[in-house]
């Protein structure tokens, strides 16, 4: 049984500093951490969209939210708009929180089912989030309707390389040691562990607990433990994305945009001083200088920077924590930011190894348990995604070949499921919300055969009357909020 002592952290950037500033937290005046980056490494961040759960994660750190969304020119995010990924001209909205009320033990969509099975589109009258995202409204406001119905649920956008430098700041306060250098050498011990690192100053730096932060080049859970990668590329075809930052655009929308092409999908995410765009695509059905300029094409303002590339392989490491090494971040996996899971799931890592070294000791049965549930993780989130790209009914090559492709049993199952009986069941602690499950299936047309009976034990007109006056009060509630604008210009 090993005792931690000393942690090194490989690599800054998000994923960095993210573990840095929380083991700092975590463990104050308990453990030795030392976090290695090199100037001369850039790190891929070029904007970031997250989803709710990293207000808690600012919330553990003592973040505030004002500093936080100041200091990272941050903007509110209200949900995903996914434009053009049914047929070419459809658009729905990933809306986060709540749809509408669930009576007693069955969930509310059976009962909209029940009293309006072919206008699928009118689901979103029943999203409080939806509403204000399309009035471009916000005002933090966590329960309305005496309490009876969700208030309005948020993530954000933000500039990643504020955030790290955030924590980097965060974290040297709680007694992080920042160690500028580039590592050119790795030491084992005889028991095929990790000793120590060797700069490319002559400086060896050693350590009890490695955490490898070192991105697409997986310096240590790679190239010096030789962990497998499991590639996920048969489902997501797309390997290679561009990114470019553009001047900002007025009002700043409340919503990240997702917009299919011919050969992969474009994002927007507004943010307070300049929108982040990129393209992502497969290279199996386009070369890079096409997607380029589609980009390009497809700018809302004018470019900030020259495109950068970033290829990859979606998919995961079999082993996140091998010997006394963790990977986090893009070391471990990727997958791509289709729903904004990419800093969600460095939380989830970092907060999963807090809880399973209480103590500081590495054991056998903790890494085992570690590495199952990031495999679950990474599996679910994949399946998640798969969903988006195989309900399409697009009629060009890569989009058809989604459609027909072999899927995995478990995203099989719970397509099946709703299909046939409009339920959707999640597996313990499951990322994605049945509201999100439902948002997909339906805004890319899967309406399904039956609902259950429960729904039908409402008369047409309460059952009427019932789904009326939710909208009323949502509309109700509506009205009087702020601005997006107005909200951000009230914080600085």
């Amino acid at each position: 049984m090993d005792i931690i002592n000393k942690i090194v952290i490989v690599g800054g950037g998000s994923s960095g500093w993210m573990t840095a500033a929380m083991l700092s937290r975590l463990y104050p005046s308990v453990l030795e951490i030392t976090l290695i980056e090199s100037d001369e490494i850039a790190t891929i961040g070029v904007g970031e969209a997250t989803i709710p759960p990293l207000q808690v994660f600012n919330n553990v750190l003592g973040i505030n939210e004002k500093d936080f969304i100041n200091q990272t020119q941050a903007s509110i995010k209200l949900g995903i708009q996914f434009e053009g990924w049914g047929l070419a001209e459809d658009i729905y909205m990933h809306a986060f929180g709540d749809i509408g009320k669930n009576i007693g033990y069955t969930s509310f969509h059976h009962y909209w089912l029940a009293d309006n099975p072919i206008k699928p589109k009118d689901l979103w009258k029943f999203s409080f989030n939806y509403q204000a995202a399309m009035s471009s409204k916000f005002e933090p406001i966590s329960r309305i309707h005496n309490n009876q119905l969700a208030g309005l649920t948020h993530a954000y956008h933000f500039d990643a390389g504020l955030y790290a430098q955030l924590l980097h700041q965060y974290s040297i306060k709680k007694g992080v040691k920042r160690v500028e250098g580039k590592i050119v050498d790795v030491s084992l011990n005889e028991s095929g562990n990790i000793q120590s690192v060797l700069l490319a100053n002559g400086q060896h730096i050693n350590g009890d607990l490695f955490i490898d932060c070192s991105g697409f080049s997986a310096l240590l859970i790679e190239k010096t433990l030789g962990v497998e990668f499991e590639s996920y590329q048969k489902w997501l075809k797309c390997d290679s994305a561009w990114a470019i930052p553009c001047e900002k655009t007025s009002p700043i929308k409340p919503f990240t945009r997702s917009i299919a092409h011919e050969f992969g999908w474009q994002w927007r995410i507004p943010l307070q001083h300049r929108t982040g765009n990129g393209i992502v695509f497969a290279s199996e059905y386009v070369d890079k200088e096409t997607a380029k300029q589609t980009l390009l094409d497809n700018l809302d303002a004018k470019p900030l920077a020259e495109p950068k590339l970033i290829r990859f392989t979606p998919g995961r490491r079999v082993k996140q924590w091998h010997k006394n090494c963790v990977a986090i971040g893009l070391a471990s996996g990727f997958l791509e930011p289709l729903e904004s899971t990419s800093l969600h799931l460095v939380q989830t890592a970092i907060i999963r190894l807090t809880k399973l070294m209480p103590n500081r000791q590495i054991t056998p049965a903790a890494v085992d348990e570690y590495n199952q549930q990031s495999k679950i993780e990474f599996e679910q989130i994949r399946d998640f995604i798969i969903l988006h790209y195989h309900l399409n009914q697009r009629d060009e090559p890569l989009w058809q070949y989604c459609q027909t492709m072999d899927i995995p049993k478990s995203l099989d199952h719970k397509i099946n499921l709703f299909a046939q009986t409009a339920n959707i069941f999640r597996q313990q602690e499951e990322l994605f919300s049945q509201e999100a499950w439902l948002q997909v299936f339906i805004g890319q047309g899967l309406v399904p055969q039956d609902v259950n009976p429960l729904a039908n034990t409402l008369s047409d007109k309460d059952r009427k009357e019932f789904l009326a006056n939710l909208q009323a009060i949502y509309q109700h509630y509506l009205t009087p909020l702020k601005s997006h604008d107005n909200f951000l210009t009230a914080l600085r």
